[in-house]
Order: C-alpha cells, then structure tokens, then sequence
C-alpha cells in the first residue's frame, strides 16, 4: 500500500488532477461559503438581544462554533465531488497503470451520483454524531477517524470496483478485504484534519482506490467483471 500512496501523491500533481482540483477547491468553499451565510444569518437571527456588545460576541463564539462543525461537513462534500470527477480521474490513473489497455466502464452519471450522494448521507449522519462527541476528550478523535476511515475506505472502493465488477462481487471483495480498505481509508481521514490538504481528499482517495482497486482485481478468486466477460489474465472488461 505505501507504493500506491506515494503513486497516488505523485498523481495528484498531474494535468488531469491540478484542473480537477481548481474545480474541487471553488466547488468545496462555494457550498461551505453559503451554508456558513446561511447559517450566520440563523443564528445571529436567533442571538438578537438588547445589547449590541452581547450579541456580537455570542455571534463571534457561535461563528467558531460553525466552523468547527462546517469541518464535520467536508467528508460528505468530499464524496459530492468524488461522485463529479472520478470516471474521467480513474481513466487517467488506468492508462498509467495499463497503457493501452481497455479501460474500465464509466459508471453512468445517475449511479454514480446516487453512490456519492448515498455515502454523502451516510457521512453527513455519522459526522453529526461525532460531532456531538465533541465535549467526550479523546473518545470524538476515534469516532470521527474510525467512522470517517470505514466510509472513505467503502465508499472510494464501490466506486473504483463497480467501473470493473457487478454490485454483488463488489461487496463480495469490500468485506473480504476490509482491514486493507480501512488502512487506506483511515490515510484520508487523516487528511481530513490538515486544513487545505483536506480539500485534496477526493483527488487523492480516487488515485488512491483506483490503485488499490487494480491490486485487489489482479489477485485470484475475482469472479467476472461487469457484462459477464471473464477476467482472463487482465482482469478487464469491455467498455
């Protein structure tokens, strides 16, 4: 796994992946820019009081408040944006791993989405309630990486697998190789937690799967991939 790390990091710095990135940054601080108006305005609504001096300072306390918990938000916006750019990444990390070999079946925009906004939800449920784990010392940190390694490493996976392999084989090979899956998903956890590295999660964890991905197909006991043509030696399937 360290091999595709370092892979991975080196892909992030590729044509395909620096224009990708310029999307993903506008992307993930225009809608982090207004759920904050959004909720700023709520809440300076909700702390309207006589004295101007109290008011500004418990809009100043809550506004750090939303900050922290806008932090909380970026596992979900960063699968959103996984769920926008991953076919077009993954061919891009396909053809440097098998130069003219067939590339993996794009998934077809609705599914991809609907697996992106599907983990979004799950994220967005499982962040909150870390988030309310908040005042436990210690027992917030472990939640938050713990959950958020479990979602990164199922998530980016289905959505690497699924360009190659039927639904049923995909779930198949998650739960067989899940402690490898949740090493790589804890990488991206950790990510979560270094301002402005956090905004690469979805470049990175693409580069990342789509390699692990390909390691996992190349191992024996892989059934057909998708549109039931064997594996042969390649392990690929049509477009």
């Amino acid at each position: 796994m360290f091999e595709d790390v370092l892979a991975a990091a080196d892909d992030v710095l590729t044509p395909p992946f620096r224009n990708a990135l310029v999307k993903t940054i506008l992307f993930t601080l225009g809608l982090l820019a207004l759920l904050w108006a959004v909720l700023e305005k709520l809440l300076a609504g909700a702390l309207a009081l006589p004295y101007p001096w109290l008011t500004s300072a418990l809009t100043l306390i809550g506004g750090a408040g939303l900050m922290i918990g806008l932090a909380f938000l970026i596992p979900s916006a960063s699968f959103l944006i996984a769920g926008f750019f991953f076919d077009d990444l993954a061919d891009a990390v396909e053809r440097e791993l098998r130069p003219g070999a067939t590339a993996g079946q794009r998934l077809a925009l609705h599914d991809a989405l609907w697996l992106a906004v599907r983990f979004s939800a799950v994220a967005l449920v499982v962040n909150l309630a870390a988030l309310l784990l908040l005042l436990v010392p210690g027992v917030n940190a472990i939640a938050f990486f713990a959950a958020n390694a479990y979602l990164f490493g199922r998530g980016y996976f289905e959505l690497a697998a699924s360009r190659r392999l039927p639904p049923g084989e995909v779930r198949r090979l998650r739960k067989r190789h899940e402690p490898r899956l949740f090493a790589a998903g804890l990488i991206l956890a950790a990510m979560l937690a270094v301002p402005v590295l956090n905004l690469l999660t979805p470049l990175f964890g693409t580069a990342l799967f789509v390699r692990i991905t390909a390691g996992i197909l190349r191992e024996p006991m892989v059934s057909a991939p998708r549109g039931g043509e064997s594996p042969g030696r390649s392990g690929r399937a049509k477009p």
